[in-house]
């Protein structure tokens, strides 16, 4: 896998950090404080300029409000998920919708779709969150990554590559709430990507899926094992 000066950084879950060549730092699905995968060390979020957020419930956006507020960054998010992100108070709602393209900073944002459903917790209240997302990220030296959300595998994966072609793939693997490994694995029949990194296994017991599953279910593509914290 070749990032092209791009850092990754897995903070578990379905949360990543990604540091652009040109400076910029991205956090995708933000659930740090809550998240007991994420190490002490990074739960302190210290800079944001983009944040993307692929759906409502509360392992991705947990602390979405939060960190926005004190770090004002652009944030990416279907429309209304931005209203309600917008009541909250974070002040750069930048919504858009399945099929459409932003350029924020240094980076091109397709959103795509995703098989899930999307709900917000709001204190005592589940609200719309409208649909469950995914994000193709083009960047400057012109490495594409993928990140599914919370999917299950749907046929018009082969629609993200024919359309956007990414390499580098983020998949949830747990089972039970999203695909599990053999779904997983019929995803990369349909992406055809290089490399994928399994996400979205392991926080809960329920959560069962692991990546060795995924690795022997699958040919000639590279599966990379991250751990909470490491960075590529």
């Amino acid at each position: 896998m070749n990032l092209k000066g791009i850092k990754l950084t897995w903070l578990g879950h379905a949360t990543f950090r990604i540091e652009t060549p040109g400076g910029k730092t991205i956090l995708l699905d933000p659930w740090v404080m809550g998240n007991p995968m994420c190490p002490a060390s990074e739960k302190n979020v210290k800079r944001v300029d983009i944040m993307l957020v692929t759906h409502g419930h509360g392992d991705h956006i947990g602390d979405a409000v939060e960190i926005a507020k004190k770090h004002n960054p652009q944030v990416v998010g279907i429309p209304e998920l931005c209203h309600w992100l917008r009541k909250k108070g974070v002040k750069q709602a930048a919504e858009m919708n399945k099929g459409g393209t932003q350029t924020l900073g240094d980076i091109k944002v397709t959103m795509v779709h995703a098989d899930h459903s999307c709900g917000i917790q709001d204190g005592d209240e589940m609200v719309y969150g409208g649909e469950a997302c995914g994000y193709v990220v083009e960047f400057a030296n012109g490495v594409k990554i993928y990140h599914a959300g919370d999917t299950n595998v749907f046929g018009d994966m082969a629609i993200i590559r024919d359309l956007y072609a990414p390499e580098i793939c983020m998949l949830p693997i747990g089972d039970h709430y999203t695909m599990s490994p053999r779904e997983a694995a019929y995803a990369c029949n349909l992406l055809k990507p290089k490399t994928v990194i399994p996400m979205h296994f392991g926080t809960f017991p329920v959560l069962t899926g692991t990546p060795s599953q995924l690795q022997k279910l699958v040919k000639g593509v590279e599966i990379v094992e991250m751990k909470p914290g490491q960075t590529l």
